[in-house]
């Protein structure tokens, strides 16, 4: 059932410096580590350039039958180059494991800090396992890609150097002969890697979706069995992986060929220092039997730079698409955050401690709440509220009731300040709330969901979330509250029973009844409960009514509910309809008006009476 993956590359792109100067920015923590490597990377190319030329000093020295004492201090120069060429590869492996795990470690850190100050909208528009892949594997491949490259730009270009020079130093004709393959290599190496870099972003974009049908089906799983439709999901799901076999066949084959050929060029180089060089030797002159050894190493060796850069350059273009996003990520600046005049209020108050002003100095105590001609849409030209005014009074329960879809939660979530308003404004104490601070606000809600979201972890962790250090008596005091406590001492561990991923061993009336122990536990000013006991049995909520009457008492409530034992008990009804209100009032006096709460009544709450 899967339509694919979104936002994954899938066309080739110019290599972007003002971005990879951007990412590269945040190894600056790392700088000792990355001049380590630049070091390292050049020492590596020294040494490495030089142990050809020993090697056919060596070979010289036993063909000449030279002196024991030189042979000797060659063979410990040899060993002494092998033992450093070994050191300095150790040292560059050290440095490159701290670039790349601190620079992946603080990309996750300020992504996952940038997530958590991103509005609910941004959610709303980005798959999870697209977030979930930014953290993961884009943190990682760009943060691996960084050291490999460092390296071979510092040392393919100073190796490069160095054996070009090294063969023109010792023949300078067959130097020229063996340099003609170049233009061949790069051609054939760039050519080949743009063919590896499609096939290998196409197997990539495919496994993405491979494992969105796997993630799909998993948790399907109930669904599929019940409608019989294991046939049809296998056949889609074989569709996704006979792509993905054909994409990975064809990144196998374009690998088997590119090897082999860049091998073949490389040996014509050699072929040729070889056929020159032997029949110099023939002939008696020219190049001795150990520097055309020598030579011919350095022939062999004259390609392989040529073929990392190529493939770092290739990595890089491929690696854009993630550092883009992860980039991206970072620069997005929220919709919904503080101003500067409220962050400045509240530098000013660092320090001073009040129980009548908040932290950006207004108010701490939340009165009224007032909604003055509020529209709203999610998407342009399709409102969901249109010109709303609402006034909540100080310790007032108003419960929201109305068809689905009208606009309810999104009532509740502008008051949450999940959302703003498009038009319009929402006044606590006469003060546009974004004149005030979003923390302060927000740590002052209470909020229970029809769909409440529970982390891994224990009973009590969850009902503490947000309170770390809460005392045990808190905690069952809040769950015996709201009756939770029952049920969970009958679990096996009680308080200390694990709930599962997403509170995965318990049902949605215990995950809600978990959430509403954790909202009352808050203590908030304000309790905003959006179908907050949808799941829970009658019986169960006639029991915690009481409760709940007590938690909402003295505070203001915002409540959404279709169960007229929590509708009946609010001090205002609102019915809203196309994002208007078109009734309020008392219960009792909504049903003797006979206008629209006494039709939703009659057929959403009389079977509930």
């Amino acid at each position: 059932m899967s339509q694919g993956t979104p936002h994954v590359e899938d066309v080739l792109g110019t290599i972007d410096r003002g971005l990879w100067r951007r990412i590269a920015s945040h190894g600056r923590p790392y700088s000792s580590s990355a001049i380590a490597m630049v070091i390292g990377g050049v020492l590596i190319a020294v040494v490495e350039s030089m142990l050809p030329l020993v090697t056919g000093w060596l070979v010289d020295a036993v063909v000449d039958q030279s002196s024991p004492t030189r042979m000797t201090w060659l063979g410990i120069l040899y060993v002494s180059l092998c033992v450093g060429f070994c050191v300095l590869v150790w040292w560059f492996i050290v440095a490159a494991g701290r670039l790349a795990t601190g620079l992946a470690h603080d990309l996750r850190q300020a992504s996952f800090k940038r997530l958590q100050q991103l509005e609910f909208e941004y959610f709303d528009l980005q798959p999870a396992g697209w977030l979930v892949s930014r953290l993961t594997s884009d943190c990682r491949k760009v943060a691996s890609l960084m050291p490999w490259f460092l390296l071979d730009l510092c040392w393919g270009i100073t190796f490069l150097i160095l054996v070009a020079t090294a063969m023109l130093l010792i023949d300078y004709e067959l130097a020229l002969y063996v340099m003609t393959i170049v233009p061949i290599l790069v051609v054939v190496t760039f050519y080949f890697q743009g063919k590896l870099l499609r096939s290998s972003r196409l197997m990539r974009k495919t496994n993405s979706e491979l494992t969105a049908v796997y993630n799909e089906g998993i948790m399907g799983v109930r669904t599929t069995k019940s409608l019989t439709r294991e046939q049809e999901n296998l056949s889609e799901f074989q569709v996704v992986s006979d792509t993905m076999h054909r994409h990975s066949m064809t990144n196998a084959i374009q690998t088997s060929i590119f090897l082999p050929i860049v091998t073949s060029v490389g040996s014509i180089g050699v072929g040729i220092a070889l056929w020159a060089g032997g029949l110099q030797i023939a002939d008696g002159e020219g190049l001795s039997i150990g520097m055309l050894v020598a030579f011919m190493q350095y022939a062999v060796l004259f390609a392989m730079p040529v073929q990392e850069l190529a493939a770092r350059l290739s990595d890089l273009k491929g690696a854009q698409a993630a550092a883009e996003r992860i980039q991206g990520l970072l620069d997005r600046v929220p919709a919904i955050r503080d101003s500067d005049e409220v962050l400045d209020r509240m530098r000013e108050m660092q320090g001073v401690t009040s129980d009548e002003l908040a932290i950006d100095g207004g108010d701490a105590d939340i009165n009224t709440i007032e909604f003055k001609d509020v529209s709203f849409w999610y998407k342009q030209g399709e409102p969901v509220l249109l010109n709303l005014d609402l006034a909540i009074r100080p310790k007032e329960t108003i419960a929201l009731v109305g068809p689905t879809g009208v606009g309810k939660t999104t009532i509740a979530s502008l008051l949450c300040r999940f959302y703003e308003p498009c038009e319009g404004g929402i006044y606590i104490n006469d003060v546009e709330y974004r004149k005030r601070s979003l923390h302060w606000l927000q740590s002052n809600l209470g909020i229970v969901l029809q769909h409440p979201h529970l982390f891994s972890g224990t009973v009590a962790q969850n009902i503490a979330y947000g309170m770390p250090g809460i005392s045990k008596d808190r905690i069952i005091q809040a769950a015996t509250q709201v009756e939770a406590h029952g049920f969970i001492e009958q679990m096996p561990q009680g308080y200390e029973s694990e709930v599962g991923e997403g509170g995965g061993r318990l049902s949605i009336g215990q995950r809600q009844l978990i959430a509403l122990a954790r909202a009352v536990l808050a203590d908030p000013q304000v309790f905003v409960m959006d179908e907050a006991t949808s799941s829970v049995d009658t019986e169960t909520e006639h029991h915690i009514q009481q409760g709940i009457e007590a938690a909402l008492a003295d505070r203001i409530a915002v409540v959404i509910a279709h169960r007229l034992s929590t509708v009946r008990s609010a001090d205002r009804i609102l019915v809203v309809e196309s994002g208007q209100i078109v009734e309020q009032g008392s219960h009792a006096a909504l049903l003797e008006a006979g206008g629209a709460y006494r039709e939703l009544y009659r057929r959403h709450f009389a079977g509930s009476s």
